[in-house]
């Protein structure tokens, strides 16, 4: 398996409605944009976190990286490693040993740890595409205000 690493290029409102999201993932060495629908809930906790914003009381995710960080253990990686009738998944690589996540629990906590996040090769062939050449398209995923 070929694996590609992806940053947050940011959130945007997704097209699917229903108070979802869009996150969408950059490859780093190259312009392909990987997007994943995503709840209110976790793109809310991804978008406080880059933001560098520090709740009076952990939020999940922040509960989480407690737990873990108490117990010695260190988030490596996340995998984003299927694509199943238009639904993704995922593993946290938690001290070697994978945990299976969904994507958007997993990036996260990978916000959290400042882990790399990977894909598939074959995953981003069927569902990344590629944005214009103006640089407008990464001006529009940058900032999403959450109520």
């Amino acid at each position: 398996m070929k694996k590609i690493q992806l940053t947050v290029l940011g959130l945007s409102a997704s097209p699917a409605g229903n108070n979802a999201y869009a996150l969408i993932l950059k490859e780093i060495d190259g312009r392909r944009r990987l997007p994943i629908v995503i709840g209110t809930f976790e793109a809310q906790s991804i978008a406080l976190e880059m933001e560098g914003y520090v709740p009076p009381r952990p939020m999940t995710h922040d509960l989480l990286k407690n737990c873990l960080d108490t117990a010695g253990l260190q988030l490596e990686e996340v995998l984003i490693n299927d694509l199943k009738e238009g639904t993704f998944y995922s593993k946290l690589v938690i001290n070697g040993f994978e945990v299976d996540a969904r994507p958007s629990d997993a990036i996260a906590m990978a916000v959290r740890y400042d882990a790399p996040i990977f894909v598939d090769e074959s995953i981003m062939e069927e569902a990344s595409v590629v944005p214009p050449n103006d640089d407008s398209f990464n001006d529009n995923f940058k900032h999403k205000e959450f109520q």
